[in-house]
């Protein structure tokens, strides 16, 4: 990702709006909570493969505008819960941009299959003793 926080900041929304939870009577006058709103498709930091993939990655996580919306509220603070939003906003794009290497597929070795093999022999002989033989 070629993007860093300061060009992201340029291409985001803010929405705010009065926040729950902790905060005593600050909670019912300040509006803290914040919604990050990004476009990806309007976005000029990535190219047309990475809007691809981040677009097939964040199906999940559009809403019904084509956004991607990020909400924290975990501050008392509008200026903390914007700079977090944005952190999380980093941190997944981040993720769903990253490649994963494809998986190699590995035979399993011939140790192995000896010790396996090893560890059927001794469980079967440790079962055979426990069979009682009956003369009738």
């Amino acid at each position: 990702m070629n993007a860093n926080k300061a060009e992201l900041q340029k291409e985001v929304f803010y929405k705010t709006s009065r926040s729950g939870g902790k905060g005593g009577q600050n909670v019912n006058k300040v509006s803290t909570k914040v919604e990050l709103l990004f476009s990806v498709e309007d976005s000029s930091l990535f190219n047309d493969d990475e809007k691809a993939l981040l677009n097939s990655r964040f199906q999940s996580r559009f809403n019904k505008d084509g956004l991607i919306q990020v909400v924290c509220d975990e501050e008392r603070s509008q200026y903390l819960n914007k700079e977090k939003a944005l952190e999380k906003l980093i941190a997944l794009l981040g993720k769903a941009l990253k490649v994963d290497k494809p998986r190699k597929p590995t035979k399993v070795s011939r140790a192995v299959k000896a010790a396996r093999a090893e560890n059927k022999r001794r469980q079967s002989a440790r079962k055979e003793t426990r069979k009682r033989n009956f003369d009738y």
